[in-house]
C-alpha cells in the first residue's frame, strides 16, 4: 500500500471528495484533491490579472506559475501558497466562474499533471479528479468513476454552498444549470476530457449512502 495509486474520477458533486477522503483513511492512503490544484492556478492567475478567456494568456502563465508546497498532514496532501492553505478562497463563485477555462488549457493541464505525478514520492495515494485514471495515472491498478443523477448532484452542491454562505435555499435550479454547463465544458474539451477511464469500475452514487460507496471501493482494493 505504500506505493499504490487509486484513482476516483467523476463530475462535480458526484461524491468523489467525501468518498475518497473516507476510503483513504480506511486504506491508509494519502488523499489528493486534484481539482484544488486547478482552483489554485485559477486563483493565482486572477491575482496576476491573466485573461482566463485567452488560451494564449493561460499558456504564457503556465510557464511562470509556481507549484504550491505539497505538505502531508492528517492523512492528506495539502497545498500551501506563501506558507498557508487558501481554504475557501478557492471555492468562491468567482473561482467557479473561471476554473473551467483555466482547466481546459492544455498547458495548464500539463503543468498540474506533472505536479500530481510528483506526489508518488509521498507514498500510496487515492487521487480524485476528472482525468486521473485516464491521463494522470492510467496505470493505476484501481480506477473508479462515480456519477449521480443531476438533480441529486445539484441538491448535494447546494447543501454545501448554503453552509459556506455562497447560495440560498431556492438556488437549486441555478446550481444544476451550473453543474451541467461544467459537465459540458469538461467532457468536450480537447485536453484530457472528462470520461470513464477504460477498465474503470463505474458506481452510480444516486441511491447509495456514502458508507456504501466507500465500502465498495475499500473492499475492491483490499481484495
Amino acid at each position: 500500500m505504500r506505493s499504490i495509486i487509486v484513482s476516483v474520477d467523476g463530475p462535480a458533486a458526484s461524491g468523489k471528495s467525501t468518498v475518497s477522503k473516507a476510503a483513504a483513511k480506511q486504506l491508509g492512503l494519502l488523499y489528493v484533491d486534484s481539482g484544488a490544484l486547478y482552483r489554485i492556478v485559477t486563483y493565482l492567475a486572477l491575482n496576476e490579472g491573466v485573461d482566463t478567456a485567452s488560451p494564449a494568456a493561460l499558456a504564457e502563465f503556465s510557464k511562470i506559475a509556481s507549484a504550491p508546497a505539497f505538505v502531508v498532514r492528517d492523512g492528506r496532501v495539502v497545498y500551501e501558497v506563501a506558507g498557508a492553505e487558501l481554504g475557501d478562497k478557492i471555492r468562491t463563485p468567482e473561482i467557479n466562474k473561471h476554473v473551467s477555462p483555466v482547466s481546459a488549457s492544455p498547458e495548464i493541464r500539463d503543468l498540474v499533471t506533472g505536479w500530481l505525478r510528483s506526489m508518488r514520492s509521498l507514498g500510496g495515494l487515492i487521487v480524485e479528479g476528472r482525468d486521473i485514471g485516464s491521463v494522470v495515472f492510467p496505470d493505476a491498478p484501481f480506477r473508479f468513476y462515480l456519477d449521480a443523477d443531476p438533480d441529486e448532484r445539484a441538491r448535494r452542491r447546494l447543501k454545501e454552498d448554503i453552509v459556506k454562505g455562497f447560495a440560498k435555499p431556492d438556488a437549486q435550479d441555478a446550481v444544476k444549470a451550473s453543474l451541467l454547463n461544467r459537465d459540458k465544458i469538461d467532457s468536450s474539451r480537447k485536453a484530457a476530457p472528462l470520461k470513464i477511464p477504460e477498465g474503470a469500475i463505474f458506481i452510480d452514487t444516486t441511491p447509495l449512502s456514502i458508507d456504501e460507496v466507500v465500502t465498495r471501493i475499500v473492499e475492491t482494493v483490499k481484495q
